[in-house]
């Protein structure tokens, strides 16, 4: 395996931490949740709370049950990608908004925003709770002028699912090269940076263009286009097997279930939300490793409600909540003894994603200094208008 950045050795222990956490909780048994969640720390009666959010990670109950507890009213502003909550950020300075939720990796783009106010950590009783390597990955990354500014939320990863009804290829030889597959043209879905860097993985853990794993593409901006050149010419000329270019959870969603998509490379929490609910659907780590994140939670400078906000958090830094969070979703808790909280269909759909050394194979997502993802944006653009 080729050697990590500091980071993403933080990030992949944070991920990792999760198969003992189910084995732990497989001993524990299921525990079940309560309903509405039992909340132990008072929280402030009344008031309201402006939340930018990703529009899947606050399922079913989560809010409204925090809601009930405490008196205070979530106004709710969805997005469905990064670009689409900075470029917000960027044209209201934050205003209107207490908290957003940044993707770890994405630290260096946050920071020049200058729309973020430090977290006073006295008022956080619960982030204790939270996975020691999780909270190190945020306090590494998020930590500037002496005060920090990203506390986790949840975390998934990036990697293949398929309708089981409908591609005959083999699951257990699932590579990103199988996207590019002669029997599955035009019936792949993707989002175009995500394509383009699994193109990249695959190459290289075939050998046919070693990259240090992509990572010597984050070096500057010449050594991005020696890597991501080749990349894009191929993909390129391969536009054909693109059934659609997904952009949110549900379109994700509707891509396996309405638009004859069979295979893609997409976000864990959509399939396996589709599949604990009994579709033919399946998700799974290919043999170059699933593409993994951390999304969290960051306080604006403009937030008008700080009591507030420190009530969400506090709720949220809780078992129940954490557990509640991935339920819904399908995507992972950031919290101990959350895992004991989920249901043995949420722990089995997770084991199966990650079959064997699968979690030691993890892509955790490098740091990403503006230079970066403009120019990534670029090559995306440039593959998705061809």
């Amino acid at each position: 395996m080729k050697k990590l950045t500091s980071t993403q050795e933080t990030l992949r222990a944070a991920m990792i931490s999760r198969r003992s956490l189910i084995k732990a909780s497989a001993a524990l048994g299921a525990v079940g949740f309560a309903s509405p969640l039992y909340v132990k720390n008072a929280f402030s009666s009344s008031g309201e709370l402006n939340l930018l959010m990703w529009s899947d990670e606050f399922p079913g109950e989560v809010i409204p049950n925090f809601e009930k507890a405490s008196g205070i009213k979530v106004n709710q502003t969805p997005f469905s990608q990064n670009e689409e909550q900075i470029n917000k950020l960027q044209a209201t300075g934050g205003e209107g908004f207490d908290l957003c939720q940044p993707t770890l990796n994405r630290a260096p783009q946050y920071k020049d925003l200058n729309v973020l106010a430090p977290f006073d950590t006295s008022k956080l009783t619960n982030s204790s709770n939270i996975l020691p390597s999780m909270m190190d990955g945020s306090a590494k990354l998020w930590t500037w002028d002496g005060g920090l500014y990203h506390m986790p939320h949840c975390w998934g990863s990036e990697a293949l699912s398929y309708r089981t009804d409908l591609y005959k290829g083999d699951p257990a030889q699932l590579s990103y090269g199988s996207l590019w597959d002669e029997e599955v043209k035009g019936h792949v879905q993707g989002r175009p940076h995500s394509y383009l860097l699994s193109i990249g993985l695959w190459w290289d853990a075939s050998g046919k263009m070693p990259t240090n794993r992509m990572l010597d593409g984050y070096k500057d901006e010449d050594s991005f286009k020696k890597v991501w050149d080749p990349i894009l010419a191929f993909a390129i000329e391969h536009k054909a097997w693109v059934k659609q270019f997904w952009d949110s959870a549900d379109n994700t969603k509707s891509g396996l279930m309405e638009n004859d998509v069979w295979i893609g490379l997409t976000w864990d929490g959509p399939p396996l939300s589709l599949k604990k609910d009994g579709k033919p659907v399946n998700y799974t780590a290919p043999k170059e490793g699933a593409i993994a994140w951390v999304d969290g939670l960051s306080l604006m400078k403009s937030a008008k409600n700080v009591d507030q906000v420190y009530a969400f958090l506090n709720y949220l830094e809780t078992p129940e909540a954490s557990a509640a969070v991935a339920e819904g979703s399908g995507y992972n808790p950031v919290v101990t003894g959350a895992d004991a909280l989920l249901s043995d269909v949420a722990k089995k759909n997770f084991q199966e994603a990650f079959p064997g050394d699968a979690l030691k194979n993890l892509w955790p997502w490098p740091v990403e200094p503006a230079w970066y993802a403009e120019i990534r944006s670029q090559y995306a653009d440039k593959f998705k208008a061809a």
